[in-house]
């Protein structure tokens, strides 16, 4: 079967399928279509099918125009219909993984997605999944729902790998094709197999690894590494606000060591995807074998508190100038989770904002790149545009997302107070009524 699929790969006859048009599955899906191999999209979503099918681009790292070519050359097509995933020979499932309402894994989606592709599933057929999740996942859930629901034995009907994804939406330099990629299957053949597909399709360097479990946990390694840090560079922002010192001017001071230091900085909180949510798969799996991961969830407990602090310490600004939170009137900047895109989810900034409303203040955001939001089932609209005179009638701004679309200067200018949890007014000279994080 090896040489059957990795010939199939090399004369690009593999029909590709990617389950879930996210952020994650659809530029995996224009990429596999670029680079010339048939590809068909599968999402339960009407409307993200619907719009794949007429060339609308709803994500951001994706470029419009080659969607439109590739949906018009035949190349690339969406459906809701899972029976055809057994016209395909390579499939990647890229659903979303969260936390449920108590913190634990919510792995239904790939659960779902795996008994789906079950039905339907083919021999000499290739099995990737890509959705971060805990390690163990590939072998002792997705293997045996497809082998029990397609009757087909893995390794000898068909190949089944884990390669995490690596999106980071909005970076200018890493996409999902130059991005590399690490590669786990079931076996060395279906790992050989995997990775002569990426390698196929991406410029990045395809690392392979021993196992899929192996490949889980380099995943969970790289966002709990990020988390942990990120972690204390926020308790240390809070130390250096009681000994009245400037975090952000420790921290360049520390970039200019050459070796042995990586600046991380401090925020309202941890948003996206996988940072803030993959330490908890991590601490969830870990008590299976009676291991408490005390740092990972130090840093855990510490960032999912950065939203309070930062009301905390909104409120000590405004009584500053005696006037109380409630009431106050409060215009928070920037809900997206980071920088220069249109992307809330898990963003730090919504639980600010309930947080902000729930102690009595009158609370609006501005965002350019985001018109509305919806968290905890209420849609929040925002401000489409914010002119001086607006400016002049808020208590505080809240500046939560660094964007670079944002006039700071002007903002400066006719702002009464002015919190800037990410120091993006950094440059600007008059500081009288800015404070930082």
């Amino acid at each position: 079967m090896k040489e059957y699929m990795l010939k199939k790969i090399s004369d690009k006859s593999i029909v590709v399928g990617v389950v879930g048009l996210g952020y994650v599955g659809l530029p995996l899906a224009v990429e596999k279509a670029k680079a010339g191999y048939k590809t068909i999209g599968f999402d339960v979503q009407f409307q993200k099918v619907d719009m794949v099918n007429k060339g609308q681009n709803y994500i951001g790292d994706v470029v419009d125009r080659e969607l439109v070519n590739l949906v018009d050359s035949g190349n690339l097509e969406a459906t809701t219909d899972f029976s055809f995933v057994k016209n395909v020979d390579f499939i990647a499932i890229c659903v979303p993984t969260p936390l449920d309402k108590h913190q634990q894994p919510d792995i239904s989606y790939v659960k779902n997605s795996a008994e789906e592709i079950a039905k339907y599933l083919t021999k000499k057929t290739i099995v990737v999944l890509e959705s971060t999740t805990y390690p163990g996942t590939t072998e002792d859930l997705v293997k045996p729902i497809l082998e029990e629901g397609s009757g087909l034995k893995c390794g000898v009907d068909f190949y089944l790998g884990f390669s995490p994804e690596r999106v980071d939406p909005g970076n200018i330099i890493y996409k999902t094709k130059n991005t590399p990629k690490v590669v786990g299957g079931v076996g060395k053949d279906a790992t050989e197999v995997i990775a002569a597909m990426y390698r196929s399709v991406l410029e990045g360097e395809v690392k392979e690894v021993s196992s899929p479990t192996i490949a889980e946990m380099e995943k969970i390694l790289e966002n709990t590494y990020r988390n942990v840090n990120i972690g204390m560079i926020n308790e240390l922002a809070m130390l250096c606000d009681r000994m009245g010192i400037n975090i952000w001017e420790v921290i360049e001071a520390a970039k200019t060591k050459p070796y042995g230091f990586q600046a991380f900085y401090p925020g309202p909180g941890l948003g996206g995807h996988c940072i803030p949510l993959d330490p908890y798969y991590l601490s969830w799996k870990a008590r299976e074998y009676g291991f408490h991961t005390s740092m990972i969830e130090s840093s855990m407990s510490i960032n999912d508190k950065m939203p309070e602090y930062c009301v905390g310490r909104a409120v000590r600004i405004l009584n500053k100038y005696e006037k109380s939170l409630k009431m106050a009137k409060i215009l928070v900047v920037g809900v997206a989770y980071k920088q220069n895109i249109d992307d809330y989810r898990e963003s730090p900034a919504l639980e600010v904002i309930k947080i902000l409303e729930e102690s009595g203040a009158l609370v609006e955001f501005y965002d350019p790149w985001i018109s509305e939001y919806k968290y905890q089932g209420k849609i929040h609209k925002g401000k489409q545009n914010i002119k001086p005179e607006q400016v002049e009638k808020y208590d505080l701004l809240i500046i939560t997302a660094a964007h670079s679309n944002v006039d700071y200067v002007m903002l400066q200018k006719h702002a009464k107070n002015i919190f800037d949890t990410k120091n993006v007014m950094k440059d600007i000279k008059n500081r009288e009524n800015i404070e930082v994080l």
